[in-house]
């Protein structure tokens, strides 16, 4: 240990040493102390000779005032001088918000994400924010789960590009401290949450060790690799244990193999809920068995300050375990710089520097990703791009709202919001736009099931037969109708978990009404998830999937849908095409029995009889205005050995009338192995804009470490053997096609 940080360490009481543990809520530090006794303290369980000064962090206060009182106040009552920490929920942006992180990899442009990540870190910083809980990196293939809004998607390849362009635009690329207009960033669900079963929320997960290794690791390591400060526990259990209490997780394979030795903090009531997991008889072994496990962090319950000491006094061993975690929180707040300045560039005479929150800069970055975000996923006919002489009727509950943000925006105001009307109004006049409602958001009891959310829904007062009839009559006198529908933003995000995720049944009333009139049909998808969308795409000439894009999604969808901007879009999670499917993705297994074309109805396949196996829309899947050809020009060898590369040329020509940007994907496919592999797993992909008519070259090298798997020992390795490779515009639509080989070894 630096002998500042062990001075400082040894210096504190065993009481104090536990307080830098522990993290709690602003309103525990209200000077009122009958307030604080009767309140916050009371709820939590917290035993009332706790020093609430002893705490090491604050959760979710975000206001740059509040910040600066409850520091100087901290200070001036704490024995110590340590600053408390702020940590907060900023997960795609602060007051700028960015399209959900689901939508962000559908961009497949690592550079903006990382920019995005690096808006949110600056306006984190102008307003006192140290710590933020991003990126989420669990691998989702089950849209039933809400939280695939904040996940990469199903992808290993990605998941690791979007870990490590998060942290770096968070946190900057230094080794130690963390620079000025950057904060810490915290890795999490560690590990597995991704992948409860039947996509319920907090549930069990159950896989094998090949299975986490393989497509559930990579994403955490390369947070971890990119220098993330934190990480966070996960909620469920794994094989059985709950990740929280789990020593092998967090111990041998967190911190040994994966080599994190940062701070790791439990999610929200995570240490507690070891009793309910029934891991754990009561409080003082619930803070027993997290602390042995190496959670560093106590989030919001009184089980670490209530029963630590008594432990301690108990078992000498657990008194190193504390003073290792304790050490690891003070590295933190070193690392942050905040023994130097506990305020972290706020002063007491506010505004220090110019206002860039909401800036017109971080409003560009927010747009432009959103526009490369969302996904055109069918325009049948050439229905788009519009022209500004269509008369238009924009109809659906999503017309004017601007709760478009996605759950996780805290620090969002929706006031700052561009709506899709809006957006519709830079390119239009008013004379051809008209607008109406159509439906209701969301079916009464669907509102009820959401809880307390259900203030927050837009009040419905029309009768839906009275809205029905006035869209009829708005979209009779349009040349085209945009219907804009979707899932409320309270349908997705942590406790969203849907058994059907499809579109509210007034919604789809709507469209089949509006698909009877004749006119051009647009609809513009709002979701935190892949929505079965089988039906829609049958009455729609075109469809975009929108995602949650952002406060500047408006515009971003209008200048999409008007063609100042060609959508590029690719999705990183399948859409299923029934909920019987789920859960679909696509790099599955081949299974010994396959559903083949030429085998037709054969019964005894790995298929269903109700249901073709083939996504909706698959992974990688993405339109464009414009269309692309593409020819394999030269590979360089059909043979490699571990230390050799293979050169592959591929070009790829802008066929179509208008500009456009396509992202070319590779991937391969391991013949034969020791353990089975995938049909095919994306390994490489490249991004290029092509004027109309002009030809790129693009070059792949495919090289032995794109071939490594966990194979039947358990290692981390390649074997020799043959290799399929697919080269095209997604998972499924990949017209060149060429095999190679990977000698083995020659022993010496």
């Amino acid at each position: 240990m630096p002998n500042k940080l062990f001075e400082r360490l040894n210096r504190l009481t065993v009481q104090e040493k536990i307080g830098q543990l522990v993290q709690l809520t602003g309103d525990f530090f209200e000077r009122d102390l009958d307030t604080v006794v009767t309140g916050p303290l009371k709820k939590l369980g917290l035993h009332s000779d706790y020093n609430v000064y002893n705490t090491g962090s604050i959760l979710n206060v975000t206001d740059p005032d509040q910040i600066i009182r409850l520091q100087t106040d901290y200070l001036e009552r704490s024995s110590h001088n340590i600053p408390l920490l702020f940590m907060a929920d900023i997960i795609y942006g602060f007051r700028t918000i960015f399209p959900i992180p689901l939508a962000q990899t559908c961009s497949w442009n690592f550079e903006e994400i990382e920019n995005a990540a690096s808006i949110a870190a600056r306006e984190c910083y102008d307003e006192g924010v140290h710590v933020t809980f991003s990126p989420m990196v669990d691998i989702v293939r089950d849209p039933r789960w809400g939280r695939v809004m904040e996940s990469p998607g199903e992808d290993t390849l990605l998941a690791r590009k979007y870990a490590e362009s998060t942290v770096y635009g968070l946190q900057g690329r230094g080794d130690g401290r963390i620079p000025a207009d950057k904060l810490a960033a915290c890795v999490k669900h560690f590990a597995a949450y991704g992948a409860p079963i039947a996509g319920r929320e907090y549930n069990a997960v159950d896989m094998s060790e090949h299975m986490l290794r393989e497509y559930y690791l990579p994403g955490y390591q390369a947070a971890v690799d990119a220098g993330a400060k934190l990480v966070m526990t996960a909620f469920n259990t794994l094989n059985g244990i709950p990740a929280t209490g789990n020593e092998w997780l967090n111990r041998d394979l967190l911190r040994e193999e994966m080599k994190f030795d940062g701070v790791l903090i439990s999610d929200y009531a995570a240490v507690e809920e070891l009793i309910m997991h029934g891991y754990a008889e009561n409080a003082a072994e619930a803070a027993k068995l997290a602390l042995k496990a190496g959670v560093d962090m106590d989030m919001k319950t009184a089980v670490y300050a209530n029963h630590l000491e008594n432990l301690i006094s108990e078992n000498k061993h657990l008194e190193q375990l504390l003073n290792d975690a304790v050490y690891r929180v003070l590295k933190l707040k070193e690392d942050l710089g905040l023994f130097e300045d506990p305020f972290r560039g706020l002063t007491t005479t506010r505004p220090q520097r110019p206002n860039r929150i909401l800036s017109d800069e971080h409003k560009a970055a927010s747009r432009s990703l959103a526009e490369q975000s969302i996904v055109l996923l069918k325009n049948e006919n050439d229905v788009l791009p519009l022209t500004n002489k269509t008369r238009i009727a924009l109809i659906g509950p999503y017309a004017e709202e601007t709760s478009t943000l996605g759950m996780w925006a805290i620090k969002g105001n929706e006031a700052d919001t561009v709506h899709l009307k809006q957006g519709l109004m830079q390119h239009i006049d008013a004379d051809n736009l008209s607008v109406c409602r159509g439906a209701h958001l969301l079916p009464e009891h669907a509102r009820e099931a959401l809880g307390k959310y259900v203030d927050k829904l837009p009040v419905e007062t029309v009768d839906e037969d009275v809205l029905l009839q006035e869209a009829i009559q708005k979209a009779s006198a349009a040349d085209t109708v945009i219907l804009a529908v979707g899932e409320s933003i309270y349908q997705s995000g942590e406790g969203g978990s849907r058994t059907n995720p499809t579109l509210p049944e007034s919604q789809l009333k709507l469209m089949r009404a509006l698909s009877e009139l004749g006119k051009k049909l647009i609809v513009i998808v709002y979701s935190g998830r892949p929505l079965i969308l089988t039906e829609v795409a049958e009455y729609a000439g075109a469809l975009i999937q929108a995602w949650y894009p952002g406060t500047m999604g408006g515009e971003a969808l209008a200048n999409i849908l008007y063609g100042t901007v060609n959508p590029s879009g690719k999705l990183t999670m399948t859409f299923p095409r029934s909920v019987g499917q789920i859960p679909i993705y696509y790099n599955e297994l081949n299974t010994g029995r396959p559903d083949l074309p030429e085998n037709g109805s054969y019964r005894f396949a790995s298929r269903y009889i109700d249901e073709v196996n083939e996504a909706l829309y698959p992974f990688g899947y993405g339109k464009s205005y414009t269309t692309f050809d593409y020819q394999l020009l030269s590979i360089s060898r059909k043979e490699i050995s571990v230390s050799e590369s293979m050169d592959v040329e591929v070009s790829v020509t802008n066929t179509g009338k208008y500009d456009g940007k396509e992202t070319l994907q590779l991937y391969i496919r391991d013949r034969f192995a020791s353990v089975t592999r995938p049909v095919k797993v994306l390994a490489d992909f490249r991004q290029l804009f092509l004027k109309s008519g002009e030809t790129q070259t693009v070059h792949f090298s495919i090289q032995e470490d794109m071939l490594r798997f966990y194979g039947s020992r358990m290692k981390y390795e390649s074997e020799p053997g043959e290799f399929d490779v697919y080269i095209g515009t997604s998972s499924q639509d990949t017209p060149l096609t060429f095999r190679f080989s990977l000698r083995g070894e020659q022993p010496s």
